[in-house]
């Protein structure tokens, strides 16, 4: 077989970067393959579906995969075994991303198992490729065989130097206030998710409509691609088809929807209704049995029960639209009851609880030093993250039992959804790394929301300054064919597996800091969705008020038990110097005063922070650096000890640096020998008259803050004079003994020195 000849075809950006779309190259064998290039990036999708469904199969079987190749940027892997290992969670969500796009869009009944593969095989390190994934992967659909109700594609949507962009490149995505990724099809909003500093919900909908227009564009092309390819992309597979008996169908809606209807209009809570609703089954089915017999409900077992699901979220669907009351007998606006406490665990540096309803957080906060920052290993951006936060979700939160087999894809992006929220008020240049851990002790509606206000609080609780207090609320839609829609905040579990629409916003007083919205309803009007938008901010404003009853605003100190820290500036050159040789000096100061030190090196200079558990050791490192980096000024007064005694003078020791103060220099009277006014380890009081900028020596005197005998101080035009003409010679920054030993010339001629020891000076009166 001979080289393929590739179909392609392009499109442009609005900011004119063409991307291109190019199939029959690459991986022939899956049923759809396309690879995507803009500029130096490649990414290839495929997507493999079964020709049949397995028997019995209750469930659409659908994977999404996204891994980047780490030979895309020229890297090699950092883990243990160097090579690509189990997704990360960065692309964990990048396949959360396509997966909640491309799910919808199958049709009811198709439970052919399906995979979708999709590979970064060539990156531009400044070009995002997550905003890419979504169009690939439809674009595979679209030459592919396997039926879909309609295409989609996915953009980012950024607000920078307050105008819309589409799929900015990194270097200046970093200064977008608003980051959000839009999915759509041609005529409907499906998918938002994303964060921004504090906008407001006119924004956001205004955000989606300028990224609807671009999708357009993207559906447009891979439409142009399928008619390239022809027949298979155009004639797609027949849906299997699925059997129905409408006898039974109709002999179960009798039976059930009565007591169905009287479940949803009791107002009762979770377990009461997951109760009743097995026994209205269970009823149901035997009495369908006995009227069916066993042969015909064995072969239409897996039908009943499907009959009945419907039958029962078509009920209870009515019922909230009709009575506008929901299943626990709320408004559509009511919030559940809430109630928060903080302080609760004694040893960690933070706590708080979050309740509101049936759902409930216990969050800790730990801070840490430089050293436990995250290394976050990805292929096109590799760095360390000082912001961590986890999200658990054991089985007992919901009374079940299951295995324990660590975060998947869902609490990854649960954890990732409040992260981002709450990473939007954290301080810029906190010192410290924080890990924020929610553990979910029950649930029955949005534990994502619960732990956005749980973390808010425990970072309060804890005394991280965050610049305001964040809540989440998760919110759902019911609508129905006669233009019924119901706008329900704070949903329930169960809401959320009916309802059409389900978002969760979070945010500050001020404004929306992180959204997720899933909009499963066709033609939602962006009126109805700015009123959702509206009504969740209510419900946000209510949260944290509640959440203001328990803590308001930062403490002003951190717990007494949390680590300490102290930071300071120090110049470039004395980096090497509070480092040591191969790490000597500063790994001595950690042991010596058991605590933790580090120095990143940026523009600026040097930053150091010292980390530590009391004041008493932050002290002594800090004193041990300040030590190093001490820069003597003239003219400042210092009090140091006698260290040494000579012929014409005494050097003095002070703040890790020793100066030499000349035997004229202790007084307006002459002294013949300074050991007859000072001794070794003497404390004395003096000023810095000068400084050698090329060797450091320094001239000390104490003469220069002596009263004259006729009462007056000395000048400094009269101290300036002195140092010029001669006096002692400096002290090495170490400590070295490189004063001059000059001799007893007067005040005008100064003195000469050894060639070792430098210039000692005149005996100036």
């Amino acid at each position: 077989m001979g080289k393929q000849i590739p179909l392609r075809t392009t499109f442009n950006l609005p900011d004119g970067r063409e991307i291109a779309l190019e199939t029959g190259k690459l991986a022939a064998q899956a049923d759809g393959s396309v690879m995507l290039r803009l500029g130096n990036t490649m990414l290839l999708c495929t997507i493999v579906s079964a020709q049949k469904a397995k028997e019995g199969q209750p469930f659409f079987p659908l994977s999404v995969d996204y891994q980047e190749k780490y030979a895309a940027v020229g890297r090699i892997p950092g883990n243990f075994f160097r090579r690509e290992t189990r997704l990360s969670d960065y692309e964990i969500l990048i396949s959360r991303l396509v997966d909640r796009a491309l799910r919808p869009l199958f049709p009811d009944g198709y439970m052919n198992e399906t995979q979708v593969i999709i590979n970064l095989i060539s990156a531009d390190k400044n070009i995002m490729p997550d905003a890419l994934a979504g169009l690939v992967c439809s674009a595979a659909v679209a030459v592919s065989d396997i039926p879909v109700e309609a295409l989609f594609s996915e953009v980012r949507v950024a607000r920078i130097d307050g105008k819309f962009v589409i799929n900015p490149n990194r270097d200046i995505l970093e200064t977008a206030d608003m980051d959000f990724i839009v999915a759509a099809t041609k005529n409907d909003i499906t998918m938002v998710e994303g964060e921004a500093n504090e906008c407001q919900e006119e924004d956001l909908v205004a955000a989606m409509k300028f990224a609807h227009d671009a999708i357009k564009v993207q559906i447009e092309a891979q439409e142009r691609l399928a008619a390239l390819v022809g027949e298979k992309a155009l004639n797609k597979r027949p849906l299997p088809v699925i059997p129905e008996n409408e006898a039974l169908k109709m002999r179960i809606e009798a039976l059930a929807s009565e007591s169905i209807y009287a479940l949803a209009r009791s107002a009762s809570d979770k377990d009461t209704r997951k109760t009743r609703i097995e026994e209205i089954k269970d009823e149901t089915m035997a009495k369908v049995l006995e009227e069916f017999g066993e042969e015909t409900m064995a072969e239409w077992k897996i039908a009943a029960e499907r009959y009945f699901d419907k039958l029962k979220k078509k009920v209870i669907r009515d019922t909230v639209l009709s009575d506008a009351k929901r299943l626990d007998g709320r408004k559509y606006n009511e919030i559940r009851p809430i109630w928060c406490e903080v302080d609760y665990l004694p040893a960690a540096h933070g706590s708080s609880i979050f309740t509101r309803g049936e759902t409930q957080s216990l969050t800790s906060l730990t801070l840490g030093t430089k050293q436990d920052m995250a290394l976050i290993d990805t292929a096109l951006d590799p760095h360390d993250d000082k912001f961590l936060l986890h999200y658990n979700f054991p089985p007992y939160s919901t009374g079940e039992v299951k295995p324990m087999r660590g975060p998947g894809r869902r609490e990854v992006g649960h954890a990732n959804l409040a992260g981002r929220s709450i990473r939007k008020v954290m301080p810029e240049d906190f010192a410290y790394t924080v890990r924020v851990v929610s553990d979910i002790l029950e649930s029955n509606g949005s534990s994502s929301m619960a732990t956005v206000c749980a973390g808010s609080l425990a970072l309060m609780d804890g005394g991280v300054p965050i610049k305001a207090p964040v809540a989440g609320i998760a919110m759902g839609a019911i609508a129905d064919e006669k233009g019924r829609i119901a706008i329900l905040s704070d949903i329930l579990g169960d809401e959320d597996a009916l309802g059409d629409m389900d978002f969760k916003v979070t945010g500050t007083a001020q404004g929306i800091t992180g959204t997720q919205m899933d909009i499963k309803i066709d033609g939602m009007p962006y009126e109805m969705l700015t009123k959702a938008l509206l009504q969740a901010r209510e419900g946000r404003l209510h949260i944290l008020g509640e959440m203001a009853k328990a803590i308001g605003s930062p403490r002003e100190d951190l717990k007494p038990h949390a680590p300490r820290v102290i930071e300071l500036r120090i110049d470039r050159e004395y980096i090497g110097a509070v480092i040591g040789p191969g790490g000597k000096i500063i790994q001595e100061m950690q042991r010596q005063t058991g605590t933790t030190i580090s120095i990143e090196e940026d523009e600026k200079g040097g930053k150091v922070a010292i980390f530590g558990p009391d004041k008493t050791a932050l002290d002594a490192a800090l004193a041990r650096i300040q030590q190093i980096v001490f820069v003597p000024e003239v003219g400042s007064i210092f009090e140091g000890e006698v260290e040494e005694l000579a012929e014409y003078g005494a050097f003095i020791k002070f703040k890790g640096k020793t100066g030499l103060m000349h035997v004229s220099e202790y007084d307006h009277r002459r002294i013949e020998n300074i050991a007859d006014v000072l001794k070794v380890g003497d404390s004395i009081t003096f000023k810095i008259l000068d400084v050698d900028p090329k060797t450091g020596k320094m001239k000390l005197s104490r003469r220069a803050i002596t009263p004259k005998p006729d009462g007056t101080m000395p000048t400094d035009e009269e101290n300036a004079a002195r140092a010029q003409r001669g006096g002692g010679g400096g002290g090495g920054d170490r400590g070295g003994r490189d004063g001059g030993r000059g001799g007893r010339g007067d005040d005008r001629r100064g003195g000469g020195g050894g060639d070792r020891r430098g210039g000692g000076g005149g005996r100036g009166r």
